[in-house]
């Protein structure tokens, strides 16, 4: 495709999956309905942006490991969320991570293709399609747009008469290089909780490199992060608002033979940065308001 051809897009089948498959001029990208989970980003000649598990798992009701899973109403344990959150389940024991939309088809609004890019909108309204285990009204929007650079903007709308208040995260899978060489930048100062450590309060100093496990919240981030990935000479720049908090998580070694859709030997590849609103930066919405998450990533070479 040359610069003056317009956008491709094509409704494929993975497996079990309904996806869409977009080639612009210079990237292409692969979302699935299920979820609206991105699925694959890279730039024509280049190495790929986000990440996608070689043993990858496209079924029905089950979040595919890679990508750029929507975690909602909740993140992570529940158990670990705010008591205001978990008050507004009413499943039981037994609530799955991640929350409860992962799993679930959303609908796709539109598909707006022009020279410059192309626009895809999918909704999920609880309305429609009722959650039996947290049985509230609201819309959750994923707008994306595809250009020289990727953009995400997960808005949540509250349908309903009574305050909601949820956590969510855009569970973003970076591919790297090596994450033995790899840093995040724009951490320094930021309070994080150490998790793997009986969730501890810390603060960070300097950029964030990895030498094992790595599962952190880190509070108060700023609009701009950067990882800093040496082994392929490039910095992955992120830019977001509406989100004060983030998750940091690699697996490395041992982790890495325990996850299902994960190869043993695929954890340099890949590093997690996972905007959102966790923990007491948790989103509180008064009836008929809406909260919009954006994210804008894309690639740099690394100066000589």
């Amino acid at each position: 495709m040359n610069g003056t051809e317009r956008p491709l897009v094509e409704r494929v089948e993975m497996h079990q999956l309904p996806c869409w498959r977009v080639r612009t001029a210079g990237a292409e990208l692969l979302v699935a309905q299920q979820g609206a989970q991105i699925l694959s980003y890279q730039r024509h000649g280049e190495r790929p942006l986000i990440w996608l598990s070689e043993q990858a798992e496209f079924k029905h009701g089950q979040s595919v490991r890679g990508g750029v899973p929507l975690c909602w109403p909740w993140f992570g344990d529940l158990r670990r969320n705010p008591q205001a959150v978990q008050a507004l389940y009413q499943g039981g024991h037994l609530a799955p991570a991640h929350g409860l939309v992962r799993g679930l088809d959303w609908q796709l609004l539109g598909i707006d293709s022009q020279d410059d890019g192309v626009n895809l909108e999918f909704v999920f309204n609880s309305l429609e399609q009722p959650l039996p285990t947290w049985p509230h009204a609201a819309e959750l929007r994923l707008g994306i747009r595809l250009d020289e650079r990727l953009h995400l903007s997960l808005s949540n709308h509250n349908l309903g008469d009574t305050p909601l208040t949820i956590s969510q995260a855009l569970h973003s899978y970076f591919a790297v290089g090596d994450i033995r060489q790899a840093e995040v930048e724009g951490l320094h100062g930021c309070r994080y909780v150490e998790t793997l450590e009986d969730w501890q309060p810390c603060q960070q100093s300097g950029a964030l490199g990895f030498a094992g496990e790595t599962d952190r919240i880190y509070l108060d981030t700023p609009a701009q992060l950067s990882i800093r990935d040496p082994a392929w000479q490039r910095r992955i720049q992120l830019h977001s608002s509406g989100s004060g908090s983030a998750v940091l998580w690699t697996p490395w070694i041992d982790k890495a033979r325990r996850l299902s859709q994960f190869a043993d030997e695929a954890w340099p590849g890949m590093l997690c940065v996972e905007h959102g609103n966790l923990l007491n930066d948790m989103l509180v919405l008064a009836p008929s308001t809406q909260h919009r998450l954006n994210l804008s990533l894309w690639a740099e070479p690394l100066p000589d």
